[in-house]
């Protein structure tokens, strides 16, 4: 287990990794921060100095996603995947295909959401086609951009108001 800030990373199976954070918001609005353009584009940034100026999501079962990141200096990163399971406000679950992998294959994501006293567990596991996958996953440096992204989403969700 790797802790990062308010980040909790771990290994529960050979080809995963296991991220997990809590959230001062209710259940409702994190699932909306993650699932809506607008907010997403504000948060899900990595490290600092990146703009996500492609941000599409058409959130239905069978629907894609597609981001696009870029930095200062131009350097652009893009992801894409479709949709395989929508569970409002409960549950993710997507692929996950970079445009220029930095490991082989392909990755599932199952984001839930647990709320407790007003409070957001969110658990975003990722499974990799292998674990050498995995590995290279885990030695990218990629918790730091997660975690800071994680942050921005925290700053932003103490903004918003609640949902009716």
């Amino acid at each position: 287990m790797t802790n990062v800030g308010n980040l909790t990373i771990t290994r529960p199976g050979d080809r995963e990794i296991a991220m997990t954070r809590e959230f001062d918001a209710p259940r409702r609005l994190v699932f909306d921060a993650l699932t809506k353009p607008e907010l997403v584009q504000r948060w899900l940034l990595g490290p600092d100095g990146w703009t996500m100026p492609v941000c599409e999501i058409d959130l239905r079962v069978g629907g894609a996603y597609r981001y696009l990141w870029r930095n200062a200096k131009g350097k652009e990163m893009g992801l894409r995947g479709v949709f395989r399971e929508i569970t409002v406000p409960d549950r993710l679950v997507h692929t996950e295909s970079f445009d220029e992998p930095w490991y082989p294959g392909d990755a599932l994501v199952t984001t839930v959401l647990v709320e407790r006293a007003g409070k957001t567990t969110l658990t975003m596991t990722v499974l990799y086609d292998s674990r050498d996958a995995r590995d290279l996953a885990l030695q990218s440096g990629m918790e730091q951009g997660v975690a800071r992204s994680y942050d921005r989403l925290a700053e932003i969700l103490a903004s918003l108001p609640e949902p009716k």
